[in-house]
């Protein structure tokens, strides 16, 4: 019979915690997000599902993860390849600075501009 007791004991322990469990994760920013917006990454487009939702994650736009304001402002949901992607961006530019100046300009030479001139004259 105390054996019995001390199950049920238990169990209602593990119930207790796991319940708070859910109603702190409930409760965070990654789950704010998913209810707010659609399970959809914010820069490719991919669709998501309960099946593969765990490859959704929630992106800081200001890169800062203590800024979460409760109306979502803060957040973009990528899917974990855009997210690798956008952190690499964002460390390139902290440690190398401004891509502007290194961007490279579309080229206005047009080495057939008097072709139809030359065919002409041969």
């Amino acid at each position: 019979m105390s054996n019995q007791k001390t199950e049920s004991g238990s169990y209602d322990q593990v119930f207790a915690q796991q319940q708070e469990y859910i109603a702190k994760r409930a409760s965070g920013y990654r789950e704010q997000a998913l209810k707010i917006y659609p399970w959809i990454c914010g820069r490719c487009r991919r669709e998501f599902t309960h099946r593969n939702l765990s490859e959704l994650t929630v992106h800081h736009v200001d890169h800062n993860h203590g800024n979460n304001p409760s109306d979502g402002s803060n957040w973009e949901l990528l899917c974990l390849y855009c997210h690798d992607e956008e952190h690499s961006k964002f460390e390139n530019f902290v440690r190398y600075g401004s891509t502007e100046d290194t961007e490279i300009k579309t080229s206005t030479y047009n080495p057939f501009a008097d072709l139809k001139d030359r065919m002409k004259k041969k």
